[in-house]
């Protein structure tokens, strides 16, 4: 009995290497390699705006941010004759769209007539149908969109519009970063999380056409949108989903990702809000996963590659459940030394991610003027392995929910945080 629980660990302790090998990998995709990060830059100059945009903006109980971000888009530095906001809101959402109103109103008064309410009274009350409602009133020959609390660049529409018109690409996913990184003991892996994302592992799957879009700054012609009926309302991530289901008809979507041109926003303000945010996209992935699209995709790799980033969350789900048994066998076996130190393969790759996050919190706060002190380091040292639990509990809660056939939308809150870090200082710790 002992040697198949030896045999065991040894299989685990195998799988869970090579996965955790593999993502160091993806984290590092384009770090010092030029071929890989170079062409993934914006543009240093920039064509005369030619596509005209349409720019949609899901909101739902936004109150304290609507408005900023209204007024950020509208402002932005492409000609308002080529730009055209939507704000899309469910009808009894009172709140948000009063403070939406009196923004546009507002911005009237000042000469800027591109922005317009769009308001659905049926359902489902999410943010997919909203942007399908939305969908319909769209004048632009690119479509994009932006959450509520975004604070995305001014030349945003200026990098895409050089892009699409140099490099005759239909799609394109520009870089997304959360800022806030020392808000709280969590929010410093969530922002890095981001920074590896858009950074690096995208590029990967963008190379090999397969690919997951973010849920904003993604750039779509209007006519493949149209062509391929809008995003799926019943997914929890309609924006991975419609990324893969892109990616399957052949369409090459660009990635860039610069650190002067990255939309702005904030890690969940409460730990539960995280857990649910993050139970939400684990949901969604397992969601694509069942429904199948990354099986038409034509290549074997890219639909390894598709397979493999939507099982993810059952992969960290098991391991959340197997801690603790590993846990108890330390205590209760006395295995061989041999298997004993290859069970450790596992957790010298973990430190080695932790490393790796260390040095890119050094990089992604010089790239924004942000400096970060030693304490940073060391609470990323005593947090990292809560961290890792609190996302495999947040992916058996998301397989709970699945099994059940629970699929609502557990709104994620937004306070602005990221609207207030000066440039060139250090944000301050919190509980």
């Amino acid at each position: 009995m002992e040697s198949l629980i030896y045999a065991g660990l040894v299989v685990i302790s195998l799988v869970l290497s090579v996965q955790a090998g593999h993502v160091l990998y993806l984290m590092l995709y384009t770090w010092d390699q030029p071929e890989t990060e170079q062409p993934a830059r914006a543009p240093d100059e920039f064509v005369e705006p030619y596509l005209s945009f349409t720019a949609i903006v899901p909101a739902r109980h936004e109150e304290a941010v609507i408005a900023a971000t209204i007024e950020r888009i509208v402002r932005s530095n492409y000609p308002s004759s080529l730009l055209q906001v939507l704000v899309v809101c469910s009808a009894d959402d009172t709140g948000t769209i009063q403070e939406a109103a009196d923004k546009i109103d507002e911005l009237r008064a000042e000469g800027y007539y591109n922005a317009e309410l769009v308001i659905f009274d049926d359902q489902p009350i999410n943010k997919p149908h909203g942007l399908n409602h939305a969908l319909r009133y769209a004048e632009g020959d690119v479509v994009t969109i932006f959450d509520a609390e975004d604070e995305m660049h001014p030349d945003i529409l200026n990098v895409v519009n050089t892009v699409m018109c140099t490099e005759d690409v239909n799609v394109v996913q520009a870089g997304v970063q959360l800022m806030n990184y020392n808000s709280n003991w969590y929010s410093t892996f969530n922002v890095l999380e981001y920074f590896f994302w858009f950074k690096s592992r995208l590029h990967h799957h963008a190379r090999y056409g397969s690919i997951p879009l973010g849920g904003n700054t993604c750039f779509f012609s209007r006519e493949l949108l149209l062509s391929v009926n809008g995003w799926d309302e019943n997914n929890l991530t309609e924006d991975a989903e419609i990324g893969l289901r892109i990616s399957a008809l052949g369409e090459r979507i660009r990635v860039v990702y610069d650190d002067r041109y990255v939309t702005k926003e904030e890690t969940p303000p409460t730990l539960g809000s995280f857990i649910r945010q993050r139970t939400r996209w684990n949901q969604g992935f397992m969601q694509t996963l069942r429904k199948g699209v990354w099986r038409q995709m034509p290549t074997r790799h890219q639909r390894f590659l598709a397979c493999y980033t939507l099982a993810f969350p059952y992969v960290q789900a098991i391991v959340g459940l197997y801690t603790p048994a590993a846990l108890i066998m330390m205590v209760a076996l006395h295995a061989p030394v041999g298997v004993a130190l290859f069970s450790l393969l596992p957790v010298l790759l973990l430190i080695a991610h932790l490393v790796t996050a260390i040095v890119g919190l050094r990089e992604f706060t010089e790239a924004h003027g942000l400096t970060y002190s030693s304490g940073t380091v060391i609470k990323m040292i005593l947090t990292w392995l809560p961290y890792q639990m609190v996302l495999a509990y947040a992916a058996v809660r998301a397989v709970r929910r699945q099994l059940a056939g629970q699929g609502n939308w557990e709104k994620t809150t937004h306070l602005g945080a990221h609207r207030a870090i000066p440039e060139g200082k250090a944000v301050s710790g919190g509980a």
